[in-house]
Order: structure tokens, then C-alpha cells, then sequence
């Protein structure tokens, strides 16, 4: 009857001793006791968890979205209100010098797939190079310095691409609309350092020759012949000095310690002897 009695017995009011106090003496089967526990045992099954390590909450149940996905919405937004305020800032800049006033329709501002893209065109009679050379006009360096002094606050990285129209001059030298557009490619860069910009930001400079017009119906409009700088986006240097800084507290972190002879493994006496 005792028998019977302990089976119905709940297990929250079980009187039996634990392995602590009883048969096997606080030890486990796996330490040696040879004992087999006969006890009911209870299965709990729990929800997985919302919760990730050190409490961040890995979804919302509501929306199905995790934490990742949240920060990376308020990252674009955040960079998205940074093109439009620096699109205003360039405008606003050239605006306020008359010299450049000329040049203000030769300023092209939009958003694209790769980031904020900012064109500076030819229009008729007003060029930003000499024909046939890689030689800025006053005018088109002071209209670049300005750009410069508005992107070189931005956290992106930029990209420099140079375009000309299929005109071609005869070059004994075989020098062609590539190697033209590579060149009004750097020199916009040279001049955007001049006027302030970071080297660092400049991801890539490319010559496009006269293969993306911008009115492909008139090839040879001035339009096409122009130089665009995109602000890239994702491209955060000021992230990536974030995801720098691990691998920098590891060169000043302090050396391990050889625990059997309380020296530092970098000191003088564990190094090997220099070679004779």
C-alpha cells in the first residue's frame, strides 16, 4: 500500500530524500553511484525564446522583424536625410558665389540605386575641361571645391567616374575617349583633395567614355560630356573605425601571462636567444 500511495504522491509534495541527503550521498549516477533513480520525471515544454544574449531582443512578435532589421531601417532613413540635406548644402554654396551662377545648370542632383549622385554637365558654350584634355576651367575647380567642402562631412565613401561624347580627335599616340574620361576622372578627384575632401573617401575612379550618355537620342550633346561623383551608400567610415577598434584593443591589450613562471610571454627571457 505504500507502494501505491507514493505513486500518487505529486511530485512537488514527494517526501524523498535527494541525492544529497539520501542513497547516493549528493553524487550523481555518472560519478560512480551504481544506484538507478526510479522517480517520475517531468517534461516542461517552453516557447523558444524572444530574448537574445545579454537581454537584446532578437524579434518583435508583433511585426516579425529582429533587431538587425530594425537598426539597419533607421540607418538608411538616417542617410537618407543626410542626401537631402547635403544635396541642400550644395545648391545653397553655389548660390551664394556669383561667379559660379553660370554653372548652376550644369549641376545635376539625384538619388540612384548606388547612393546620391551628384553630375556636373557641359552645357553649349560653357565646359567644365579644354577640348581634348584632362585641364580643368577655373570656374569648373571652384564649383568642385565647393562640393568638397559639403562631402567631405559625410560619413560615405564616393565614387568619381568621368564620360565623354563619341568625338574623337586623331591621336597618332592611339589616345582615346578612354583614356580622356579616365583622366578628367582624376583630375576631378585632385581637385575635390584641393578643395578638402579626404583621400580615404574616394572608393573608385573610373573612366566611362562615351558608353552612358545622359540623352543617348543626341549623342553628342554637351549633356553627355560630364563627371559624376556618388555618394555610395552603406558606406560608413565612421562604422568601419567602429569595426576597426577590436583589432586595435588587441595590439594594446596587455600580454598573457606564463602562469608557470609568472613572466609575460612577450618578455625579454622567454624570447629565443638571437642567432651568432
Amino acid at each position: 500500500l505504500n507502494g501505491v500511495a507514493d505513486y500518487f504522491t505529486p511530485i512537488a509534495a514527494s517526501t524523498r530524500e535527494s541525492g544529497a541527503g539520501g542513497m547516493l550521498g549528493g553524487k550523481t549516477v555518472g560519478e560512480g553511484a551504481s544506484e538507478s533513480q526510479t522517480g517520475a520525471t517531468a517534461a516542461v515544454i517552453l516557447p523558444p525564446p524572444s530574448i537574445g544574449a545579454g537581454g537584446q531582443e532578437m524579434t518583435d512578435p508583433s511585426t516579425g522583424e529582429t533587431s538587425e532589421d530594425e537598426a539597419e531601417k533607421t540607418a538608411k532613413a538616417q542617410e537618407g536625410k543626410e542626401f537631402e540635406q547635403a544635396a541642400t548644402d550644395i545648391r545653397k554654396a553655389i548660390s551664394g558665389i556669383p561667379e559660379l551662377s553660370p554653372l548652376a545648370s550644369s549641376l545635376l542632383i539625384d538619388n540612384t540605386p548606388e547612393g546620391m549622385r551628384i553630375q556636373i554637365i557641359d552645357q553649349d558654350k560653357i565646359d567644365m575641361f579644354a577640348p581634348g584634355s584632362a585641364n580643368l576651367y577655373p570656374k569648373a575647380k571652384e564649383l568642385l571645391a565647393q562640393i568638397a567642402q559639403v562631402i567631405h562631412r559625410m560619413p560615405n565613401k564616393i565614387s568619381i567616374s568621368g564620360h565623354t561624347d563619341p568625338s574623337t580627335a586623331v591621336d597618332p599616340s592611339g589616345y582615346t575617349n578612354w583614356e580622356l574620361s579616365s583622366d578628367r576622372a582624376l583630375a576631378t578627384r585632385r581637385a575635390l583633395i584641393d578643395g578638402g575632401l579626404e583621400d580615404r573617401q574616394v572608393e573608385k575612379v573610373i573612366g566611362r567614355a562615351d558608353t552612358d550618355p545622359v540623352d543617348p537620342k543626341q549623342p553628342r550633346s554637351p549633356r553627355n560630356r560630364r563627371i559624376s561623383i556618388v555618394l555610395l551608400r552603406g558606406t560608413n567610415l565612421k562604422s568601419d573605425q567602429f569595426d576597426r577598434l577590436p583589432s586595435f584593443l588587441e595590439k594594446v591589450a596587455p600580454p598573457p601571462v606564463d602562469a608557470t613562471g609568472g613572466e609575460t610571454l612577450s618578455s625579454p627571457s622567454a624570447a629565443p636567444a638571437p642567432a651568432k
